[in-house]
This record gives C-alpha cells, structure tokens and sequence, in this order.
C-alpha cells in the first residue's frame, strides 16, 4: 500500500509542475511517426524558446515505408529524407491554456517547400509529454512535382513523444 501511495504522489507531483513552452532559453526535442500519401516514417525535431512566445527549430523526417511508382521503381535516399528550419508562435498562454498545453502555428522552410505547420504538445511531466503536428506545402519549388517529388512535399501528419532538454 505504501508503493502504491508513494507511485501516486510522485506522479502527482509531476503533473503539477509539467509546462509546455517556458519562453526564451526553453529546448524541446521531438520524436515521432511521419504519415503522408505514399509513404510513413520517423521525424526528429528540436526547437529552441526565442521570447514568450516565439521559438525556431529545425526539423528533420526519413520515409521507411514508401509506396513504389507505376514503374515499380523505390525512391532513392533524397526521395525520403527532407530537412527544414521554422519559426513558431507559441500560443498556449495567449488562448489561456492549461501551462502543460502548448498550441504552436507556424512556418518552415525546406528542401523542397516553403510551408506552414500547426503543431499541439502536451505534458505529462516536466521532462515528457506528446505531440502532434500537420503540415502543409505554401509553395513548392517545383511547380509541376510529380512521382517521388510529391514525397514530403505534401499534407503532412505527425504524433509522438516531446521532451524538455
């Protein structure tokens, strides 16, 4: 009974103090899936507070698992990977939100588009929460992108583990 009391309160504890975006000198480090037409796989994410409510980052995603072309043909490694910077405006305390909540808007520039993002994280404790983030291309540098071009360069959907650094 004291084990269990004991798990109880410290568990207490840390859902008390979790908080989701901290301001300037706050680092998160994202890990997680990467669902998009034609392909899933895992995307890695840092981002670091700037102000109150402004954060930039840097965003990585591999495809692992992509469909094959008309052709049967397998994307190559530059077909898989993308890597982008972004900007945020973290907005959890604007719309009053719970200090574990986060609500992050914003733009990333990439390899292969200029986009936006609309990101939500949520805290457990004050190391670990979860995430999800969608994803859309503004402008693509390639106008006309067809077959393995449409790979990251589309609608994209992502969930998984958040982490305080």
């Amino acid at each position: 009974m004291k084990k269990i009391t004991t798990l109880v309160l410290l568990l207490t504890v840390g859902l008390i103090n979790a908080q989701a975006f901290k301001g300037k000198g706050d680092v998160k480090f994202d890990v997680g899936a990467n669902f998009q037409n034609g392909g899933s796989g895992i995307r890695l994410s840092a981002d670091f507070g700037l102000g109150e409510n402004m954060s930039y980052g840097f965003v990585t995603s591999y495809l692992l698992s992509v469909s094959t072309d008309d052709l049967g043909n397998k994307p190559e490694f530059d077909d898989r990977i993308d890597a982008k910077v972004r900007f945020n405006a973290n907005l959890g305390n604007v719309f009053q939100l719970d200090e574990k909540m986060d609500v992050y808007p914003g733009l990333d520039l990439g390899l292969r588009n200029f986009g936006a993002h609309l990101g939500f994280r949520y805290f457990f404790t004050e190391g670990f929460g979860v995430f999800t983030e969608a994803g859309i291309p503004i402008a693509s540098y390639k106008t006309d992108a067809v077959g393995f071009d449409k790979l990251n360069n589309q609608f994209t959907f992502n969930i998984g583990a958040s982490f305080n650094l």
